[in-house]
């Protein structure tokens, strides 16, 4: 297996995307927030003529917002027709995975066996990969939130 993986930290945790989902990095500039969304929504930000709907990963697993973040930048996917910022801890490399993915070890959480598809072995180390769609919808009580207001 040789697929190219985007390694980002969220909430201490080393985790891969694929690199077919993420369309570029960008330094985060200015978040306009956008009233009545679910806490884990940041706000939204603008790359070049395009607006991003900015995530806060960590809210979005249901952990505290900001604690570790140390990077200023963002990982831009596409998904569902709509594009975001993804807000992380760090962006650390990208890389080839060097084996299939294999189930997530227990301990991790119920946070994290949401969003999680398995654990992957790359050229730096394992880390969980990541399923962008679950990230992105948020935490369980997010989800009922929105759904009720619709």
């Amino acid at each position: 297996m040789s697929e190219l993986l985007v390694i980002i930290q969220i909430a201490g945790r080393r985790c891969a995307l694929s690199a077919h989902d993420v369309k570029s990095v960008i330094e985060i500039g200015a978040i306009t927030p956008v009233p009545r969304t679910p806490d884990f929504i940041a706000g939204i930000t603008a790359l070049r003529s395009q607006s991003l709907t900015v995530i806060d990963c960590r809210r979005a697993l249901g952990f505290e917002a900001g604690a570790g973040q140390t990077d200023h930048r963002a990982v831009v996917v596409a998904s569902g027709g709509h594009a975001y910022a993804l807000m992380v801890d760090a962006i650390e490399d990208i890389t080839t995975a060097t084996a299939a993915p294999g189930q997530v070890p227990g301990g991790f959480g119920a946070e994290w066996s949401r969003v999680a598809t398995g654990m992957i072995e790359t050229m730096t180390g394992p880390a969980l990969l990541i399923d962008l769609a679950a990230l992105i919808a948020g935490p369980e009580h997010a989800r009922s939130e929105i759904e009720a207001a619709v």
